[in-house]
């Protein structure tokens, strides 16, 4: 996948968030002082952006017992849903086990809907299509977002953080290369082969589905090799 950065789908990690991006009303319907008085709950919100994709959005399969959650969703430049995550297990946070001496469990799941073509940002061009790869950089990405190195001071993150996310980046784009091993891991029942690599922040994982979307996954504290995906069918069972 020979390209530049400024084609990473969404350009954004997969950062845990309550808010999504929404499409702006341009006449919006007035609203009674009761109905504002009473405020939207924020994982209805959330959800609301995940409603709004036109693919499958994929989590654990019902092996996986512990809590879920909605962390974001990604768009392009037409507003059109292209990517988001599902959270499983403890909520990482950046800081992690340096801040809370806990050891955090977790492992998120990146669904990518599979786009021939996406406009550019100007829109006065087209970007490559969707890949594995692109599952790859975004959770590559999101990995590094909740890690955060011993000893290293909080002025210096920043630094430390663009240098790795450029990695990332190469990693994504060279899934041949000797980083990466194969793992088979069953999606909605079906062994499906991944692109699979470890560090010192966790593991990455990424993949295609037979239903017209790319999976992405990353974790730490809970291993990938016993993990298996599947379609949700009702996202109220991460709210």
């Amino acid at each position: 996948m020979e390209t530049t950065s400024s084609s990473r789908v969404g350009a954004q990690p997969a950062e845990a968030s309550a808010q999504t991006q929404t499409d702006p009303q341009e006449h919006p319907e007035p609203r009674q002082p009761d109905e504002a008085a009473a405020p939207v709950p924020a994982a209805r919100r959330a959800a609301e952006g995940y409603l709004r994709a036109d693919f499958p959005w994929y989590g654990l399969d019902g092996a996986f017992t512990g809590p879920r959650w909605l962390m974001q969703v990604g768009t392009g430049a037409d507003g059109r849903v292209e990517h988001g995550s599902t959270g499983h297990g403890d909520e990482p946070s950046a800081r992690g086990e340096i801040a809370t001496g806990e050891k955090e469990r977790f492992a998120v799941v990146v669904t990518v809907a599979s786009n021939p073509l996406r406009r550019s940002g100007d829109g006065t061009g087209v970007l490559e299509a969707t890949s594995v790869s692109s599952a790859a950089w975004l959770a590559g990405s999101g990995l590094l977002a909740y890690s955060w190195p011993g000893q290293m001071d909080h002025s210096l993150r920043n630094d430390w953080l663009d240098q790795q996310t450029e990695a990332a980046w190469e990693l994504a784009d060279d899934l041949g290369g000797e980083d990466w091993s194969t793992l088979s891991l069953p999606v909605d029942g079906e062994p499906t082969p991944f692109h699979y690599r470890e560090s010192e922040f966790g593991w990455v994982l990424a993949g295609s589905t037979g239903s017209g979307v790319h999976l992405g996954a990353f974790g730490r504290g809970m291993s990938a090799y016993g993990l298996g995906f599947s379609v949700i069918g009702d996202l109220a069972a991460y709210e």
